[in-house]
């Protein structure tokens, strides 16, 4: 255990001194927000605006502030279940300059054991991802606090926390399993770069599941991308969404909701936070085992 202790700490200590390489796993959630700012935010306020414009009575600034703060919020959530893809991945570059540079076949030289250093890593991967996500949704939280939003509740803080994990441990998990693919330092680049354009996509967070074909959200519900973001999704719009929507039919709402990825439905029947935070965990499980199965039929040639 001090082995496995000793080991995970070093390759947090290579992650959190790479400014690049935080740098470069924000870069994602950068231009989501530079996106949501000049381009795409204003036009999920519209559509909005537009719905609750056929509603007589009602306040058009105050409409207009409570669809700002929701797609803030909304794009909020979709930043928090990114993160979690790209801090994973950049994290690994450790372990890929490792097994360049042969550090890793000195590293199995020592008394540790080759599932023990294995796990290390993916240790490392998941604990940098949780601690960049909460400090992201604080930085978040604070900024939507300032602009009006409601503070979390203890209870809401509680789930995120619980998500933030889950998701973390999720892609900590997958991006272990693709390392297994990369044999240098330019070809983990290169899935840093595929993985972090089509995250976005796949999270439903350029465009909204609702936007799309039935074809493409079909093949969406097959990552676990946007199972990821619509937990965030139904926590952090939770309560400006029934601002927004005050006095709105059931049906609009609902309607609203499965259009813009807050909520799911597999078939005819809705996912459950409880359901898509076992999606997550189920997965993060098998890309594990399945990394864990890759490791020990490559581990002579490693060696």
């Amino acid at each position: 255990m001090l082995k496995f202790t000793e080991l995970t700490k070093r390759n947090l200590r290579i992650y959190f001194r790479d400014f690049g390489a935080i740098f470069f796993s924000l870069l994602t959630m950068l231009i989501v927000i530079l996106l949501m700012t000049f381009f795409l935010g204003d036009m999920n306020v519209e559509s909005i605006t537009d719905i609750l414009a056929y509603y007589p009575g009602r306040d058009a600034d105050a409409d207009k502030k409570n669809a700002q703060l929701l797609v803030f919020a909304w794009t909020c959530a979709g930043v928090l279940s990114i993160n979690a893809v790209t801090v994973t991945l950049a994290a690994y570059s450790g372990m890929i300059k490792d097994r360049v540079s042969g550090k890793l076949n000195a590293i199995y030289t020592s008394s540790a054991g080759q599932l023990t250093i294995a796990s290390s890593y993916v240790a490392s991967a998941w604990v940098a991802s949780v601690l960049v996500c909460v400090l992201t949704l604080m930085i978040l939280e604070v900024i939507g606090v300032s602009r009006g939003m409601d503070w979390f509740s203890p209870t809401q803080h509680a789930k995120l926390f619980g998500m933030i994990m889950v998701n973390s441990f999720t892609y900590a998990a997958f991006m272990y399993l693709l390392s297994h693919l990369a044999k240098s330092e330019g070809a983990w680049s290169g899935l840093g770069t595929v993985i972090g354009t089509l995250v976005g996509f796949f999270g439903g967070i350029y465009i909204p599941i609702g936007g799309l074909s039935d074809a493409v959200g079909a093949v969406m519900k097959c990552t676990p991308v946007i199972y990821g973001a619509s937990m965030f999704r139904k926590v952090m719009t939770e309560s400006v969404l029934a601002d927004t929507f005050d006095g709105i039919s059931s049906e609009v709402i609902d309607e609203y909701r499965l259009a813009m990825g807050i909520d799911l439905e597999i078939g005819s029947k809705a996912v459950s936070l409880t359901q898509a935070w076992w999606i997550l965990l189920t997965c993060g499980i098998m890309f594990l085992i399945l990394g864990a199965v890759i490791l020990w039929k490559s581990k002579k040639t490693d060696r």
